[in-house]
């Protein structure tokens, strides 16, 4: 095993020998990849392929003791460092160019307490997986819209999906969490113990440790729900998205929205007439009472004639897969975000100009009907601050063509920078590049930032975890 040159989290580059090396092998169950082994290319890669980063070692865990060893290491060689639960964080924060990467994607395992109505899932679990395990007993945790999302980066930055208006944001879900510090102390993160470490990871993103797992409360859903799907021309998209914005000033809670700029694909289930269309999309999720579903989206199917319209009542683990064909891994994916206080028609007329600008066909501008349950929640109770935002617009920039980067990212940041007037803060799950720095933190949290230094200075003084979307303390 030859000698391995890491950066510091200092900036400064340091050599660890073969016995250094050797003692953290035999230290661990999993697996320590150089990039010299034959599995290093395939274990640097992460769902987007914009991402191309080159650690220098990647200690893929096998349990929460790996994670304390890894974490200890690192800390006492200062080394620069980072996590990875799913990899699917559009900003590529999982990963660390010349430095060590803590990877927990091989940590999959869920336990369901169907009796409380709660799951714990470890820090590599997929959507896909929490959503099987609780549905096998007419549950569901609120999570994201693609089944190969990670539930670490998901939850640690908010997370937002079909259920949200009905039961919260997942972070409003989190019960307790298991966390290893910076200390390498593995610390139980609930109420009545490190409740101030609990508070920050409900948004305040991988800043205070490695999570090795996430107890979750679950809620009956299922498992049968209703999907709203019509496309309606894009030429249409001025009167459609002004009937939405009434449509869910009355909403009920049971019903999630979401408003699509995109191009129809030129294949089945879409019908012949509709292909490669520009189309807007009233989607919508509703949960509730399986009678009622059918009633409940009717308005946004009949606001006119839609081109193709599949709305259907669905299982909601189908649901929950219904858009992964769309994000497969390794495309290139460049995303931002803004929070609206209201739908005003300005907006609406800059949302239209800018989806008939997209480069790509795959791209969209998605308009998140938010209030509900995620508007009762006071805006000091988790770092996510943005509460009081009754929509919010997701800029996916998502091409397959490396030469087509430039054009993509353009033409997303010139969205988001025309959104700017009217925007109170950004997604962190959706932050571009995190080009923005403390900015686009500061945004995010709000009057909840300097809780956030605090807690950070007291669970991470030296700032182990310093990923692109870190918290500094102050």
């Amino acid at each position: 095993m030859a000698d391995v040159s890491i950066l510091t989290y200092e900036g400064t580059e340091v050599s660890l020998g073969q016995a250094e090396l050797g003692s953290l092998r035999q230290a661990i169950k999993g697996e320590l990849l150089l990039s010299s082994d034959s599995r290093y290319d395939q274990a640097r890669k992460i769902w987007n392929g914009l991402i191309d980063k080159r650690p220098a070692l990647i200690l893929a865990c096998a349990g929460s003791e790996d994670v304390v060893v890894g974490v200890r290491f690192a800390e006492r060689h200062r080394l620069l460092l980072s996590v990875r639960g799913g990899g699917h964080n559009v900003a590529g924060s999982s990963l660390c160019d010349g430095g060590m990467v803590i990877d927990l994607s091989g940590m999959r395992g869920v336990h369901v307490d169907r009796q409380n109505a709660t799951v714990r899932a470890d820090g590599g679990v997929m959507l896909g997986g929490l959503d099987r395990a609780t549905q096998a007993h007419g549950l569901a945790v609120p999570v994201g819209l693609v089944s190969a999302t990670g539930v670490a980066g998901l939850t640690l930055h908010g997370g937002l999906g079909w259920l949200a208006r009905r039961h919260g944001m997942t972070i409003d879900n989190l019960r307790s969490a298991r966390v290893v510090t910076a200390d390498g102390q593995v610390r139980t993160a609930a109420p009545g113990k490190d409740e101030e470490l609990l508070w920050a990871l409900k948004g305040g993103g991988g800043s205070f440790g490695v999570v090795t797992s996430f107890e979750f409360q679950a809620h009956p859903v299922g498992p049968h729900v209703w999907l709203s799907m019509p496309m309606y021309p894009a030429a249409k998209a001025t009167e459609a998205l002004s009937f939405y914005r009434e449509f869910m000033a009355s909403a009920p809670d049971e019903l999630t929205g979401l408003a699509i700029f995109w191009q129809a694909p030129s294949q089945p289930p879409i019908p012949e007439r509709a292909w490669g269309a520009e189309v807007i999309i009233l989607a919508a999720c509703y949960s509730g009472p399986a009678e009622h579903g059918e009633q409940a989206i009717r308005p946004l199917r009949e606001f006119d004639d839609p081109l193709a319209d599949l709305s259907s009542a669905i299982p909601f683990l189908e649901l929950q897969q219904f858009l992964d064909a769309d994000y497969p891994d390794g495309d290139l994916y460049y995303w931002k975000s803004v929070y609206l206080g209201e739908l005003r028609d300005e907006v609406i007329a800059v949302l239209a100009r800018q989806a008939a600008k997209r480069p790509s066909a795959r791209s969209s501008i998605d308009v998140w009907g938010l209030g509900g349950a995620v508007s009762r929640v006071p805006a000091s109770a988790t770092p996510f601050a943005r509460r009081e935002a009754q929509f919010l617009i997701g800029i996916e920039s998502n091409w397959d063509e490396p030469e087509e980067s430039e054009a993509n990212i353009a033409w997303a940041r010139e969205t988001y920078t025309a959104m700017q007037p009217f925007s109170l803060g950004s997604y962190l799950n959706f932050p571009g590049l995190g080009e923005e720095g403390e900015q686009l933190l500061r945004g995010a949290y709000g009057g909840n930032f300097e809780r956030l230094q605090a807690a950070k200075k007291r669970y991470d003084p030296q700032n182990l975890f310093r990923g692109t979307l870190s918290v500094r303390s102050s």
